[in-house]
């Protein structure tokens, strides 16, 4: 019998591990299978180079619990060890230079097994004693039994085991945090979620059948191998149907609906790469669908956080990815930085602009059909990745109101014959809701223009990128103006109102309005026939504020009120008839507010004129109060004006009408408001 200190030199190398990762404790049983695996995988290449020459018999790994006595044991029939190999690998932790272990790592936790290969110490995160039972395949070898109980302290005698192979068995330990691990329902939960695909079978039970007689599931004599030891994406795509590709995602992904279409990777230069990307159906949040890629290390579950190996935008994508060339540290679920990791990154980014260029050029139909499902995704990643942006602008679509399709330069083809403004811009008009902004749709498809539809979360961002890298344009809403200013042809005549004409219009209009936005009220000539009150937002604040609400980094617009442009139609019968109703009923108050203000102006500019020349502070204390009172005056003129205009507002049913009637085409009439007018429409009719 042998004892001895584990060759690490420090009395705290248990308690690191034990600590280490703590919330990632369960991929003990993945560390310690994924060994069973490289045994059982040596034993077939010693077998096929001819070095062991006897029979290798049946290789699954078995894992088994006994709840009662609180262990777990994983067998295998791989290639086994020695006394030596088991003093060299296990008593002997591979450390450069031990001494300087603790203090080079104490800050650096995470970093330990990546570094020093511990992956089989892993099992003491859970234990309070590990055995090992093994005997080498080696001829003559003798079985060796290897105990220790969590301290440097261990003990190594020759064993009873008769068959090749190992047997490591864990006593769990008694924390409240890890009796889980010895139970059936955990050992079983972590093989599926991180052994489901080793290359290795691996036995867990017992298959069950139904008993008739005792109306039960009763265990039979063969074992439930809980893994698929061939998965897709280790086959050529030849050997595979579309059918494979799909019953693979299902079990991905059970309730998932089925894919758009798929990705098969395949490289071996300069890297080691396979697996199996899907484009998912992505609706209209991107938060949903994230984390769904696997990455596989040699068939072993690594993690679905794939942010570091795959550019952000392909994180959308479902599927598998494994590569034994992604360099990984302690729990093998962090990216170590590395220069092979970000040409994996380039090569997956290249494989999918590969295939959704094949399919846009030789299934241009199927594109299209697809193209509300791919659209967030492949604006995403226009917007995040420049060299994705240069490829995907060859199959990128554009879609119209009438449901058309366009890549961007035929769109340019289309509409750039109608759609130039008078400064030879080419204005690109849009909607993001078709129903809601029809109104200003049909204003723009009267004048012969087309109307794109932008209704992806991402379309406030994307709109500024098209902007920015098409030339000689520029990108409307089609409710951002009137249609004439929105694509000017010429110059726009604007009705003459004096400046008390223009305040009078402002504050009836206000006067009717919600009080909770911010208005600027102008004079229109839209024609007899165009709407009599038409609501629009500036297409550079709202844009802004929509990017502010993405998180474009655009706070500032974002916390500005909203604001909205009323274009009062002067040419309309029912605005002409407001006005002059206006006229009527203010004629007396208004003709004596010009009267005053006239009298009260003539006295300022008196004043003006007479200290024209002076300075400062060469005026008179009497003559600066007598334009500070003159002033005031005119100030108390003007609210007195407004109050009178806002009278008549009050009393005007045919403007409130007319106003709430722009306010329901804009969706803009709610509660109170609504209620109202839809009252006043009853009585009106009546």
């Amino acid at each position: 019998m042998q004892k001895g200190r584990i060759g690490v030199t420090t009395e705290n190398i248990f308690p690191v591990i034990k600590k280490f990762l703590y919330s990632d404790h369960e991929i003990f049983l993945r560390e310690l299978i994924a060994n069973a695996v490289d045994a059982s995988q040596k034993m077939k290449a010693l077998a096929a180079s001819g070095e062991f020459k006897g029979e290798l018999g049946d290789l699954s790994i078995h894992v088994e619990v006994d709840e009662k006595k609180k262990t777990v044991s994983i067998s295998d029939k791989g290639i086994g060890m020695t006394e030596e190999e088991v003093d060299k690998y296990i008593n002997q932790i591979a450390f450069s230079s031990a001494g300087e272990f603790l203090e080079k790592y104490k800050d650096q936790i995470n970093g330990i097994i990546g570094h020093f290969g511990l992956g089989f110490y892993s099992a003491f995160m859970v234990s309070k004693k590990v055995t090992i039972d093994t005997l080498s395949w080696k001829e003559g070898a003798k079985a060796v039994k290897w105990e220790c109980e969590g301290d440097p302290q261990f003990s190594m005698t020759e064993g009873k085991k008769a068959e090749r192979g190992t047997t490591i068995t864990l006593y769990i330990a008694d924390d409240e945090a890890d009796k889980e691990f010895a139970t059936k329902g955990t050992i079983e939960r972590l093989l599926t979620k991180y052994c489901k695909f080793m290359p290795v079978a691996i036995a867990f039970g017992k298959e069950q059948e139904w008993d008739s007689k005792k109306s039960k599931y009763i265990d039979t004599d063969k074992d439930k191998i809980i893994n698929n030891t061939l998965p897709i994406w280790t086959k050529k795509p030849t050997e595979l149907k579309e059918e494979d590709y799909m019953t693979f995602y299902k079990d991905l992904y059970p309730m998932q609906e089925d894919p758009l279409f798929y990705i098969h990777l395949n490289v071996d230069y300069p890297f080691n790469l396979t697996g199996v990307l899907y484009f998912p159906k992505i609706k209209d949040k991107i938060e949903v669908t994230r984390n769904k890629i696997q990455l596989f290390c040699n068939q072993m579950f690594v993690t679905d956080s794939v942010e570091n190996i795959v550019p952000d935008f392909l994180t959308l994508l479902h599927g598998v990815i494994d590569s034994p060339d992604i360099p990984l540290n302690v729990s093998r679920s962090y990216l170590q930085a590395d220069s092979d990791v970000k040409k994996i990154s380039t090569y997956i980014t290249k494989k999918v602009a590969d295939r959704l260029e094949d399919i846009f050029k030789n299934d241009r139909a199927n594109y299209e059909s697809k193209w509300d499902n791919l659209k967030l995704f492949i604006e995403y990643g226009m917007l995040t990745d420049e060299k994705f942006y240069e490829r995907a602008e060859k199959f990128a679509l554009m879609k119209n109101t009438d449901g058309k399709y366009f890549c961007y330069e035929d769109y340019k083809k289309a509409i750039e014959t109608n759609q130039k403004d008078k400064n030879s811009k080419l204005v690109y008009l849009y909607t993001t809701n078709a129903v809601e902004q029809y109104t200003y749709i049909e204003a723009a498809r009267n004048k012969g223009y087309d109307v794109l539809l932008f209704d992806c979360q991402l379309d406030a961002h994307f709109v500024n990128l098209l902007e920015s890298k098409f030339k000689d344009c520029t990108f409307a809403r089609v409710d951002a103006d009137t249609i004439d200013k929105l694509i000017q042809k010429e110059d726009v005549n604007k009705p003459e109102l004096s400046e008390s004409q223009q305040s009078d219009l402002s504050s009836i209009f206000e006067s009717v309005l919600p009080s909770d936005k911010h208005y600027y009220v102008q004079a229109e000539n839209l024609g007899e026939n165009g709407s009599p009150i038409l609501i629009t937002q500036s297409e550079f604040m709202r844009r802004y504020r929509e990017m502010s609400s993405l998180g474009g980094g655009m706070n500032f617009y974002g916390q500005m009120p909203e604001s909205f442009n009323i274009s009062v139609n002067v040419e309309h019968p029912l605005i002409k008839k407001i006005m002059e109703s206006k006229n009527i009923v203010t004629a007396d108050k208004v003709t004596a507010f010009d009267a005053t203000k006239a009298e009260l102006q003539s006295a300022l500019d008196k004043i003006d004129e007479a200290t024209k020349d002076k300075k400062d502070e060469e005026i008179s204390t009497a003559d600066k109060d007598e334009k500070e009172r003159l002033a005031k005056e005119m100030e108390t003129l003007a609210a007195s004006r407004k109050e009178v205009m806002a009278n008549f507002a009050k009393d005007s049913t045919l403007l409130k009408q007319v106003t709430d009637l722009a306010l329901l085409a804009n969706n803009m009439l709610k509660g109170k408001e609504l209620n109202d007018f839809i009252k006043r429409s009853t009585e009106v009719l009546m």
